[in-house]
């Protein structure tokens, strides 16, 4: 499992009596759905508070709160120790608050005879070290492999816990996000990509196993 993280730059005082915008930046694993949805509850009692959120990749929540164009960043990865530091350099102290853990599934499309992988296979295929389905047991086709884009902190967690750091294969296309992603494999036969739990009902994708495991 996986941690989410808002980062604030400083505490707000949201219940002022004064209207105010906050502006909330970063992860699309919490700024898609989580956040918009805890805002939203949030303004009921606070009716003088309205929010801006941009759902852009948790790279972005973290500059956000450097350069002091949110006063709230989402990440689904810690900051690193170099963001950190720059952060201080500017006179930005971040604060990490944990709001959720979130799980990791790999999708096909729902047509797909594959009915599950093992670890090894899931990294030579996101690395690049087979390229057809047949090399796995599934029917002759290209993999067509969707992943996140470098601004997201999935993008580098699944590097780290599927495919040993190693970089990805040339050919995979970097979605936005996990609704994107799924959107991609639910129309293509060969279409296999990595998402949040939240999105493993999407039309059109199965989840497979993974050593025998389905993500909870």
């Amino acid at each position: 499992m996986k941690k989410s993280v808002l980062i604030l730059a400083a505490l707000v005082a949201a219940a002022s009596a004064q209207a105010q915008k906050l502006v909330i930046k970063g992860s699309d694993t919490l700024g898609a759905k989580l956040v918009p949805m805890l805002s939203e509850e949030y303004k009921a009692s606070h009716p003088g508070v309205s929010f801006e959120i941009a759902a852009e990749g948790s790279t972005t929540g973290i500059a956000a709160i450097t350069d002091g164009t949110a006063q709230i960043g989402m990440s689904s990865r810690r900051a690193k120790a170099t963001e950190v530091s720059g952060a201080a350099a500017k006179g930005v102290t971040m604060k990490p608050i944990i709001v959720c853990y979130d799980g990791m599934a790999v999708i096909v499309n729902e047509n797909n005879p594959i009915k599950a992988l093992t670890k090894r296979q899931v990294e030579q295929i996101f690395t690049g070290d087979v390229s057809d389905w047949s090399a796995i047991g599934g029917k002759p086709g290209v993999f067509s492999i969707y992943t996140r884009n470098t601004s997201s902190g999935t993008y580098s967690d699944w590097k780290d816990l599927a495919m040993k750091k190693r970089d990805y294969a040339k050919t995979s296309q970097k979605m936005a996000g996990n609704e994107q992603i799924a959107a991609e494999v639910g129309k293509n036969p060969n279409g296999i990509g990595y998402v949040g739990v939240a999105y493993i009902k999407a039309p059109g994708v199965k989840v497979l196993p993974i050593e025998g495991h389905l993500p909870t």
